[in-house]
């Protein structure tokens, strides 16, 4: 049903300088593959073939991962190291991708407003790179999702469970629980006080939105730091409708951090990655 998905990409990368000087952060590679690919894989999963990146100056490297090198497949192709081109080759061959620029850099709710060219009227998944999701056990967390829009079609977001001391790191939601893992949400706060958070259900960086959000995005103001919070909005459509919130099956690393993209690596080295070699 739901066939689009957003990634917001034009971040900077500054916990990662000076590597992100010249390199995208969603480009850092998790083993042999790019931390965007992780996502872009997600998606397609679930249904979602029409990738959108919402990307900003010095991102080249994103587009031309996702587009073919022809002067590579000639020096490889029939080689035994074609092999290595197999994840990318599936991704290519099942995907469509667009892509927009974001001028400037004025928070999550922005850089998906910034989106909206590319999404139309329909509802659509985002997806953030810094959160790596991986379920060995069972479908991805956006295909999780895309099954609860199916039967609630509103807004849905993806949380997961933090110590009441980190919750000032998150976006935290304040929610009724209407069956094991499922929450109707009643409030949510953008990186609450620390000691004032309403809950320990943080929400991560998987999202499925439905077409009003654009219009919610616009009519909201600045919030936390100065920016255009997507959480101020979506508490908006809540309170105006129903805001789903979802804990997810799977494991989430948080990518975004140095210590969070370390236990990542190791993690999908020791139990995912296979050398196709």
């Amino acid at each position: 049903m739901i066939k689009k998905c957003l990634f917001p990409v034009a971040g900077y990368g500054t916990r990662f300088l000076p590597a992100t000087k010249s390199m995208p952060k969603e480009m850092l590679p998790v083993v042999n593959k790019p931390l965007v690919q992780y996502g872009v894989e997600e998606a397609i999963e679930a249904g979602m073939n029409t990738i959108s990146f919402v990307t900003g100056r010095g991102k080249r490297s994103i587009a031309d991962h996702f587009d073919i090198s022809y002067e590579l497949e000639h020096q490889i192709a029939g080689t035994s190291k074609e092999v290595y081109l197999g994840s990318i080759r599936n991704v290519l061959e099942q995907g469509v991708f667009t892509m927009v620029r974001q001028r400037e850099m004025k928070g999550l709710g922005h850089a998906i407003l910034t989106g909206e060219p590319l999404i139309g009227s329909e509802p659509f998944g985002v997806v953030l790179s810094d959160d790596l999701c991986l379920n060995e056990d069972g479908p991805g967390v956006l295909a999780q999702m895309a099954e609860l829009y199916s039967q609630f079609r509103c807004s849905i977001v993806a949380i997961q469970e933090v110590p009441m001391e980190e919750a000032h790191k998150y976006g935290v939601i304040k929610a009724e629980e209407l069956k094991d893992g499922l929450y109707r949400v009643d409030d949510m706060v953008e990186k609450p006080p620390q000691g004032e958070a309403p809950s320990n259900l943080a929400i991560i960086g998987r999202y499925i939105l439905t077409p009003d959000i654009f219009d919610i995005i616009r009519a909201t103001p600045p919030g936390k730091n100065g920016e255009v919070q997507i959480t101020d909005a979506l508490l908006t459509q809540a309170k105006k409708g129903c805001v789903m919130a979802y804990k997810f099956k799977g494991r989430r690393f948080d990518c975004g951090s140095v210590t969070g993209f370390v236990e990542a690596t190791n993690y999908v080295f020791e139990n995912v990655y296979a050398d196709p070699a």
